[in-house]
Order: C-alpha cells, then sequence, then structure tokens
C-alpha cells in the first residue's frame, strides 16, 4: 500500500482591500491601498494511503474546500507543496485528471438542459472511453444508485437526490483512483443519504479508492471514515481515528435505565436528558459512570439499563467550540504581550 495523497506545509493566502469609511476613505483608497490578509489554508499537512476513506471537518469557512481545490489542482497554493498519485495537482497534466474527481455538493457538472445520459455521454467523450466499457460501467452505477428510470430525464427536473447520485455517476465512469467529496449529501433527504452513503462505502471497499469527505452530517462521518482530519481557521489540529476523538473529548456517557416500576430514588448523580414512569436517562460524566450505576443498581428495581457514548454531532460541536476558546485565549495573550 503507497502514499495517493501528500499534502506539506500547504497554504493559501488571500489579500482583500481594505476600504476607508466614507467618500474620504474611498479617496484615499485610490492613491494608497491596505490590504489584509486570509489565511484560507494554513501549513497544512498530511498523508492518505492508497484506498483510505478520511473524514475532512471542520466548521464553515475552516479552509476544507480550499484544501481540496488545490489538491485537485483548482487553486495554486501560497506556499508548501502536494503530491497526489505522484503528480504535482496544479500542474493539471492530462494522466492526473484521468485519475481523480471532485464532487461539489453545491455545484453540478452535470448539463442542465440535457437528459442525464447525454451529459454521462459528453463525459464519455472528454474522457475518451471505450464505448463498451461505458456502457458496463454506467449499467453497474445506475443500478447500484437506483436510477436506471432517470436516464433519459432532464438534468434540471430530477430531484436534489436523483442529481446528486447522477454526479456520482459521472464522477466515477473513468475509474478515478482518488475522490474528493464535499459535502455529497447537503440538502438530501434521509432515504436519500442512506443510498449515497451505501455506495460509496460499497464502491470503496470494491475499487479501493482513495476517498476524502467533507461533510456537516455526522452520519456520513461515522458510517464510512474511519480516519478523521479536523481543520480550523486554516490549520489541522487533530488528525487520527474517530474513535480516538470520542475517547479524548467527549466527557459523557448517557445511561438508560428501564425499571420494572416506578422508582422512589433521586436521581442527582447526573443531568436528567429524559423521563418517563418508569424509565429515566441520564448526562452522566465519564469518570463517574460506574458510581451511577452501582448506586442506581443498589437502590432502584432496576429493570434493564444501557451505556451509549453521546452522539458524535455533540462531541464534533464541543472540540469545534473548545478550539475556538483555546484561539481567542491565545490570540488575547499575545494582543497582551505586545502591548
Amino acid at each position: 500500500m503507497g502514499t495517493a495523497i501528500a499534502a506539506e506545509n500547504l497554504s493559501k493566502v488571500y489579500r482583500t482591500y481594505r476600504k476607508g469609511d466614507g467618500l474620504i476613505g474611498a479617496l484615499k483608497g485610490l492613491f494608497v491601498r491596505q490590504y489584509d490578509e486570509i489565511h484560507a489554508a494554513k501549513n497544512v499537512s498530511f498523508r492518505i494511503e492508497e484506498g483510505e476513506f478520511v473524514g475532512f471537518l471542520g466548521p464553515n469557512g475552516a479552509g476544507k474546500t480550499t484544501v481540496l481545490k488545490m489538491l485537485a489542482g483548482l487553486l495554486f497554493p501560497t506556499s508548501g507543496s502536494a503530491r497526489v498519485l505522484g503528480y504535482t495537482p496544479w500542474e493539471r497534466k492530462a494522466p492526473f485528471k484521468r485519475q481523480f474527481s471532485l464532487v461539489l455538493g453545491q455545484k453540478n457538472s452535470l448539463w442542465w438542459d440535457l437528459p442525464a445520459r447525454e451529459s454521462l455521454e459528453l463525459n464519455r467523450a472528454i474522457y475518451e472511453i471505450d464505448h463498451n466499457r461505458f456502457h458496463r460501467v454506467v449499467d453497474e452505477l445506475v443500478d447500484l444508485l437506483d436510477v436506471r428510470d432517470k436516464l433519459n430525464v432532464m438534468v434540471r427536473e430530477l430531484s436534489l437526490g436523483e442529481r446528486m447520485k447522477m454526479e456520482l455517476i459521472a464522477a466515477l465512469i473513468h475509474d478515478p483512483k482518488v475522490l474528493f467529496l464535499d459535502e455529497p449529501t447537503i440538502g438530501l433527504d434521509v432515504i436519500s443519504q442512506k443510498k449515497v452513503r451505501d455506495f460509496l462505502r460499497f464502491y470503496s471497499e470494491e475499487n479501493r479508492i482513495s476517498t476524502v469527505l467533507t461533510s456537516h452530517y455526522m452520519q456520513d462521518i461515522e458510517e464510512l471514515c474511519r480516519r478523521v482530519i479536523i481543520i480550523d481557521r486554516g490549520q489541522v489540529f487533530f488528525d487520527g481515528e474517530l474513535a480516538e476523538i470520542i475517547e479524548n473529548f467527549a466527557g459523557y456517557k448517557l445511561l438508560q435505565f428501564t425499571f420494572a416500576k416506578a422508582p422512589s430514588c433521586t436521581f442527582d448523580l447526573g443531568e436528567v436528558i429524559e423521563r418517563t414512569a418508569t424509565s429515566v436517562k441520564l448526562k452522566v460524566q465519564r469518570d463517574k459512570v460506574t458510581e451511577v450505576c452501582r448506586v442506581i443498581l443498589s437502590n432502584c428495581e432496576v429493570h434493564d439499563f444501557s451505556v451509549e457514548e453521546e452522539p458524535i454531532e455533540e462531541i464534533i460541536r464541543q472540540v469545534f467550540h473548545d478550539h475556538a476558546v483555546a484561539h481567542r485565549i491565545e490570540e488575547h495573550a499575545v494582543a497582551e504581550f505586545k502591548h
């Protein structure tokens, strides 16, 4: 197994003009312009092996899409380097372009006023794919995604979920070795999300594609990605297994107790999340779980109980919050030091 994607100190800086207030500020700007620098990506480094399916997480504006676009060769970096399948992406060499795909959940690559089949046929011509191989691949993909009856429908008349499935087919017809997915399930209903996830899991395992996935739906990440990279303000601050995030950042566990009859005991050892006449769900600090279980099992007639981790959405939200707070404290300390 070799390295499919390698980023080394990858940075992207945008300069934005800062206009002064009012007419005087506008006139001054004609002669002396002031600029702000925005670091969309700052010294981003990571490696992804062949066949890995990696989640790329971060809050809005963290730099995820910027990094993906640099790795896909759509943006030139300000500094740093990257290799994807042995190529420098922004050189945009033809052999490289034939071996990767980028799917942007909020942008269409298919022709809006053509039937999906003709859009796919255009992609076949662009990638110079043999007719027999093209039909074999499309037949397999439309069946896996259950959209065979939509091939002759205008792209603009497809539902969002159907359109995204066609976008995935268009991205995969040339058999790429690397796949960049930016919010592929955004806006989809839960059934369409599940179908897309099931397809991506199956297709990735069957074809050993190296995949980088960004998504704000944590269920996408939970079901598809064993490893995650978390980025904020253009910098990577976590790279490891998803289980490690839960172990390191989850502060609580959820305890669910069901009782044979209405309990007379109190539940002041944790935060009550839900309660009925014969059940209770508690949010308990991880280091107090054993103690809480012992107390309740000793003092109440428990019929059944379970221990669950916090929802991954809550853990990731807390990770982002804690990192943002730490960043503000650091900025404040630097400002105080300069003064």
